[in-house]
């Protein structure tokens, strides 16, 4: 199996025979177990997340299936196990509240296309800018919509409107006439997955257990609560993409939300691959990675199931099991297409409400509730902001507006960082030689540009109401440099000039200097004017 990190000009084939060179019937049976248990784990889930989307459960283990099929042998690694996930379905609801299920199909259609391009154009390596408590509050956003879409099947109220806050909102006026029946399913669910020890939950998946426990209640003793409904025995939907169905002059308005979908496809894709890589030693081809997910994702529409991503708890469950190649996604694949041919009777009866228990606690746990305590408890100020702002902005904008609210945010914030420069100014005294008593070292550290000058000017500005003779910039301090902080350079020393005073400067980093001979600023100032260090600026003074 592949370890090490692949050679930049290896092709897939050759990545591939390196993961099965030293295969054997020992390594399949620990990929056999692997692609077991992630089906265990994988069920709820993916009938939860299609139900979730606003599609049916059907949607959902549709995307299952194939996702594991397609991306699984596709993908940029061995052990990416992908599939519907809470965070997709999230964004997926008001989607069809707007256009339906075949706005879902068409959107997802054209996600796939998206990351297709976003593949070629090799833009994955975008995705380590975003700040991690961005992504860490867009989490939570997204297990809060999460958590708000299922009131209804949780509790047996009804609600209306668009969006998990105008749902909330319309209890207001309908009511929440709760049904004890329902209730009562969906915390059986929730509180067997708390309680159920960890150690048997890695060999039998609390949630499992309590669909199949209410299951058994529900075609026992039917109560009057909603179930899940049919599920077809077929990969094709009853609901689905037709190719020449596709309303071309109006997709314009499925754009956005295409966007959304992509954007979110390669944000969880490729950190659940960051993340994954390090448990299980073996890094990401991103690139790849985007490919397998933009195939799958253009095919899946066609079968009537949902945008597909790759999935942290899958994956992680996949690698503790023992998973040693891709074929344990594909194992879990064909796991769950018997469980849909062999099952889908009995999935019919499911009660909704044991589907709502299992979303409320995976809402909860994808909260990465580490960084949270760690942001909080150390209060980092401007973290905190960015996880506040950006969850904020998840629940009530849509991804793509929610993720550039917090890029936005965190730029401007770094901006007002970098205007703060330390300049700190030295007279220049006895100890350093007998030099007039007017000259003055400024030493400047920090980055300079546009949003920085300003300082800079005052400080020059107050010495020269001093009387100051002779100034020395001490610029080792600064790494970067823009063409505004060179102009604003410019007029200091055209200032100074006009009061004969005379400018000098020392240490200027390579990168620095480089913009300011092509700017011409060596030229204007004089090259025996800058000097390798401070010292040899007053020596060149005896």
């Amino acid at each position: 199996m592949r370890k090490a990190d692949s050679p930049k000009q290896a092709t897939f084939l050759s990545d591939l025979k390196g993961e099965f060179s030293s295969y054997s019937a020992a390594s399949f049976s620990k990929d056999l177990l692997a692609g077991l248990t992630v089906t265990a784990v994988a069920l709820p889930l993916a009938l939860a997340f299609g139900v979730s989307s606003g599609l049916d459960a059907a949607s959902g283990l549709i995307t299952a299936i194939l996702a594991g099929l397609i991306i699984g042998a596709l993908g940029g690694a061995s052990f990416q196990i992908s599939g519907p996930t809470g965070a997709m379905a999230a964004i997926l609801v008001s989607l069809v509240v707007r256009h339906g299920t075949e706005g879902v199909f068409i959107a997802g259609f054209l996600s796939g296309l998206i990351l297709l391009a976003a593949a070629f154009l090799k833009v994955g390596a975008l995705v380590s800018y975003i700040p991690s408590p961005v992504v860490t509050g867009f989490t939570s956003g997204i297990a809060v919509i999460i958590a708000l879409g299922q009131i209804d099947n949780f509790f047996g109220t009804t609600s209306s409107g668009e969006g998990a806050l105008a749902k909330l909102l319309s209890y207001t006026s309908h009511g929440f006439p709760i049904d004890l029946a329902t209730l009562g399913y969906g915390l059986f669910v929730v509180l067997l997955m708390i309680l159920w020890p960890k150690k048997w939950n890695a060999r039998f998946p609390a949630s499992l257990l309590g669909i199949i426990i209410t299951l058994v209640v529900q075609m026992l003793v039917d109560l009057p609560v909603k179930e899940v409904g049919m599920i077809p025995r077929s990969l094709m939907g009853e609901n689905r993409l037709h190719i020449f169905a596709l309303p071309i002059s109006e997709l314009s308005q499925y754009i956005s939300p295409a966007i959304s979908i992509a954007a979110l496809g390669m944000v969880e894709s490729l950190l659940c691959g960051s993340s994954a890589g390090k448990m299980k030693g073996e890094k990401l081809n991103a690139t790849r990675e985007l490919y397998a997910q933009g195939i799958g994702n253009v095919i899946i529409p066609f079968f009537g199931g949902i945008p597909a991503t790759a999935a942290i708890a899958r994956t992680s469950v996949a690698i503790k099991s023992g998973q040693q190649t891709r074929l344990t996604g594909i194992i879990h694949a064909i796991g769950l297409l018997a469980s849909m041919f062999l099952l889908s009777p009995y999935m019919s009866r499911i009660p909704l409400a044991s589907l709502a228990g299992v979303l409320m606690v995976t809402a909860w746990r994808m909260n990465e509730w580490h960084s949270i305590r760690q942001i909080f408890s150390k209060k980092i100020k401007t973290s905190m902001a960015q996880f506040l702002i950006t969850m904020v902005a998840t629940v009530v904008f849509d991804l793509t507006i929610a993720i550039l609210i917090g890029l936005i945010f965190s730029m401007v914030m770094f901006i007002i960082r970098s205007h703060h420069i330390s300049i700190e100014v030295d007279p220049v005294t006895a100890e350093l030689g007998s030099y007039d008593a007017t000259t003055k070292v400024v030493y400047v550290d920090g980055s300079l540009f546009f949003g920085s000058q300003e300082q800079l000017t005052k400080t020059v500005e107050s010495l020269l109401s001093e009387g100051v003779g002779r100034i020395i910039f001490s610029l080792r301090g600064v790494a970067t440099i823009d063409h505004s902080s060179i102009n604003e350079f410019v007029e200091i020393v055209q200032m100074c000039r006009k009061q004969s005073v005379d400018v000098l400067f020392c240490g200027v980093q390579p990168s620095v200097q480089s913009l300011m001979k092509r700017l011409d600023f060596y030229s204007l100032v004089g090259e025996e004017k800058f000097f390798s260090s401070a010292v040899t600026a007053l020596e060149s003074l005896r």
